[in-house]
């Protein structure tokens, strides 16, 4: 029996180079949508057809540590400059080998959150990046 792997040994790659720790990964979804359809002979039963395929956006978070390119990506897009990224969230396990990867397509970020800042608080100051992208594929080790 495999043990699973831990959810917190995680890396970011953006365009083949790792983009730094983050606290947080999430929006590793896909879903088909479901178009019900009648026919009109029919009274009774409802077929259900496959539909668009969607895939979520991708979100994000770390700690702020001064360094500026999520900033730098998310500008240039609202500078009219959307610059596509393919990357990859990789699950680790233990000892650090890969055990999964989800490989986005042509991704772009969408939103951007600046660290909450509050005087009385010890907490770390976290950014947020959101990704917008056309494709999610998941390959195992």
């Amino acid at each position: 029996m495999v043990d699973p792997s831990p959810s917190y040994n995680f890396t970011v790659e953006i365009d083949g180079i790792e983009a730094g720790s983050f606290s947080e990964a999430s929006g590793l979804d896909v879903e088909i949508e479901v178009i019900e359809y009648r026919n009109g002979s029919d009274q009774s039963h409802v077929r259900k057809l496959p539909g668009l395929t969607k895939f979520s956006n991708i979100t994000l978070k770390r700690g702020f540590a001064g360094s500026t390119e999520l900033w730098d990506w998310m500008k240039a897009g609202t500078d009219g400059q959307i610059e596509r990224k393919d990357g990859a969230i990789v699950l680790r396990s233990e000892s650090g080998t890969p055990v999964a990867r989800w490989i986005f397509r042509r991704g772009w970020p969408c939103k951007w959150h600046g660290p909450g800042l509050q005087a009385g608080e010890s907490a770390v100051a976290i950014e947020t990046l959101e990704i917008a992208h056309e494709g999610l594929e998941l390959e195992t080790a």
